[in-house]
């Protein structure tokens, strides 16, 4: 069956009128042409619609079981074939999920948060851990927005650079070497990592075995909030992108101090599946997001 559905205005008009000429009237049609219109509805559905009492037109009972449905399809069908660019913030109904580590989590989440209810109160945000592993959770949709500090390499991955996070030295307050943290003594200090894969290596010791320095790493944890503990109560250091570890070093009651050596600030990338290109909805997330994280980093650097 082949169905215009231009015939559910035209229902929609002869119900809520009564006539065909108040239904002509309205779409600024002629009579004839709803007239035929009403002929194929009648054949379509099997009723009258309209019936004639006297000298005007009576509704039948289906035409005015039907009326709130016709309204309602219309909505929707509205919804459906509205361009993909539109969007309208305060009737979107959506559940985002981003992956984030702990610590970017923990310095976005209360901004973007706060943003996002403001604007579009219908939207709610889901923040997942990285794991242990890759994942394809972007390509199957479990993920919308992926935030980390490695491009990625499949092809149908979108990518978008929001700043970089210059790195710092994290120590307890009270630390014997944090006045006097040259080269030497930072390498000689025991040092913690965040690794998801329990990697006791990474970039810092590149770094340091060019200057023909060596540091002890005594522990290699999941979470930027698990070392935080364990620098909190040990002589242990945590090298890490400052910006984002200002609410991590508040709840713990921690300081940082500058490098002794030339680290490259991580960069802060977010990634996304090419499907979501062109949904206004994820299109709008994106903005929010950057907007937050380049917020971070602009009140981080002014201090």
């Amino acid at each position: 069956m082949h169905l215009d559905l231009n015939l559910l205005t035209v229902l929609e008009a002869l119900v809520e009128e009564g006539s065909v000429a108040g239904a002509a009237a309205r779409l600024r049609l002629s009579s004839p042409a709803v007239s035929r219109s009403l002929g194929r509805i009648r054949r379509l559905t099997g009723d009258e619609i309209l019936v004639r009492t006297g000298r005007t037109m009576t509704r039948t009972p289906y035409a005015l079981a039907v009326q709130d449905q016709i309204g309602e399809l219309l909505r929707q069908a509205g919804q459906l074939l509205v361009p993909s660019g539109s969007l309208d913030l305060a009737t979107l109904e959506r559940i985002f999920t981003l992956r984030a580590h702990d610590a970017l989590t923990a310095a976005i989440a209360p901004v973007l948060l706060s943003d996002v209810l403001r604007s579009a109160p219908g939207v709610r945000l889901r923040f997942l851990t990285e794991t242990t592993h890759d994942t394809e959770e972007l390509r199957h949709a479990a993920v919308d927005l992926e935030l980390g500090s490695s491009v990625p390499t499949a092809p149908e991955l979108r990518h978008e650079p929001l700043g970089s996070d210059p790195l710092l030295v994290v120590l307890r307050h009270g630390h014997p070497a944090a006045a006097q943290l040259d080269l030497a003594a930072y390498a000689a200090l025991p040092h913690v990592v965040v690794s998801r894969r329990g990697r006791l290596h990474d970039p810092v010791d590149d770094a340091l075995s060019e200057h023909g320095r060596r540091r002890l790493v005594v522990a290699s944890v999941g979470t930027i909030a698990a070392a935080a503990q364990i620098v909190a109560g040990t002589d242990a250091v945590l090298t890490a992108p400052g910006r984002v570890m200002e609410s991590v070093t508040a709840a713990f009651d921690l300081i940082t101090e500058p490098v002794p050596v030339d680290l490259p600030a991580p960069q802060v990338i977010s990634v996304w599946h090419q499907r979501s290109d062109s949904d206004a909805a994820h299109t709008w997330l994106r903005e929010r997001v950057r907007a937050t994280m380049e917020a971070l980093l602009e009140k981080s650097s002014s201090r």
